[in-house]
Order: structure tokens, then C-alpha cells, then sequence
């Protein structure tokens, strides 16, 4: 057993890890979305380039490699779940084939908790356009909508695995946002859809 959650994790791990910002930004002739902006392969940077199809890609392709890590592997081994759900993300948030540097994992945790269950992905989602659209700060968005997830994940589902991986993998989307939130604290966080410099 332990072998077989082995290879889920590196499965899922090397899924997680695929850069679809810097992938799609370099086809697109946008050069290295790592010079860009906050140099961050998310869609929120990549949306500094003004293409906003490619951040819209970015933000789908990242959610999908959450969401396909978790069904692929619940095909095939139910209780590996949760395993593949948190190698996903930590290879969004520490790619191999980036020097271990990555995204923040907002919308590849999204995609887990839709996989693992819809509604609590439907829901943070929901919060997230909300705070979106009301305040125009896509951190704060964030940051809004995984302080509920634990909570939303425990109410939604009853299973403790899941509110414990929704806790996880919003602690690691706080950690991953602590520049974010000394901007916000200071008023200099740049809103959505602003160019920010280098």
C-alpha cells in the first residue's frame, strides 16, 4: 500500500507541477511571465500582460490539474485521494522543472476541493468572485475564500480527511501569500487587472 500512494503522490506531483502560466505566456511570444509583474506563473500575473484569454487558460488549465489529479487517481485507488489531492498542489507551489519555485496554489486548490467535492469548490469559488468583484484585490480574494474552505469542507461533507486537507492546503496558500498580505496591510497591493512593475 505504501508503494502504491508512493506513485500516486509522484503522479499527481508531476501533474501539479506542469507551469501552464509559463508555458502559455511563452508560446503566446510574452516572453518569461517570471520577468513580468510579481513573477509569479499564476493567472493573476499573467493577466499583468494584458492578454486576459491567456490568464482566463491559466487560471482553467491550473484548476484542471487539480481536479484531474484527484479523479484520475480516485479511479483507481478511492483512498488515495487525499494523497493525490495534496501532491497536486505542492507541485504547483514547488515545481521540478523550476528550481522548486511555483504558483501560489490558489486555483489548483480549487480544483481539488471540486474533485473532491463540488460544492465546496463551487462555493469558495463563489466567495472569491465575490470578494473579487468587490474589492478588486485577487490576494484578498484568496485569502477570503480559503479561510472559509476548512469550515465550508467540514459542513459540506461531514469527513474529517477533507476538512483537514482543505486546512492544509489553505495554511500553504496563506504562507504563499505573506508578501501579499504585508501589501494589503499597507495599501500597496496592486488591484486586478494593474500592470505592476518588476
Amino acid at each position: 500500500m505504501m508503494m502504491t500512494y508512493l506513485a500516486v503522490a509522484v503522479f499527481a506531483y508531476l501533474l501539479g507541477s506542469v507551469p501552464f502560466g509559463l508555458v502559455l505566456t511563452k508560446l503566446a511570444g510574452l516572453g518569461d511571465i517570471r520577468a513580468i509583474g510579481s513573477g509569479n506563473i499564476g493567472a493573476t500575473n499573467v493577466l499583468r500582460t494584458g492578454n486576459k484569454g491567456l490568464a482566463a487558460a491559466t487560471l482553467l488549465l491550473d484548476g484542471a490539474k487539480g481536479t484531474a489529479a484527484v479523479l484520475l487517481v480516485g479511479h483507481f485507488v478511492h483512498h488515495g485521494v487525499f494523497v493525490a489531492g495534496l501532491a497536486a498542489f505542492l507541485g504547483h507551489l514547488f515545481p521540478v522543472w523550476l528550481g522548486f519555485k511555483g504558483g501560489k496554489g490558489v486555483a489548483t486548490g480549487l480544483g481539488v476541493f471540486f474533485a473532491l467535492s463540488w460544492p465546496l469548490g463551487a462555493l469558495c469559488c463563489l466567495i472569491w468572485l465575490l470578494t473579487a468583484v468587490s474589492f478588486r484585490y485577487s490576494s484578498l480574494s484568496a485569502l477570503v475564500a480559503y479561510a472559509v474552505a476548512p469550515v465550508l469542507a467540514w459542513l459540506l461533507t461531514g469527513a474529517w480527511p477533507t476538512a483537514l486537507l482543505a486546512l492544509i492546503i489553505a495554511l500553504l496558500v496563506y504562507a504563499k501569500h505573506k508578501a501579499n498580505i504585508g501589501r494589503l496591510l499597507s495599501g500597496t497591493e496592486p488591484r486586478i487587472g494593474k500592470k505592476k512593475a518588476a
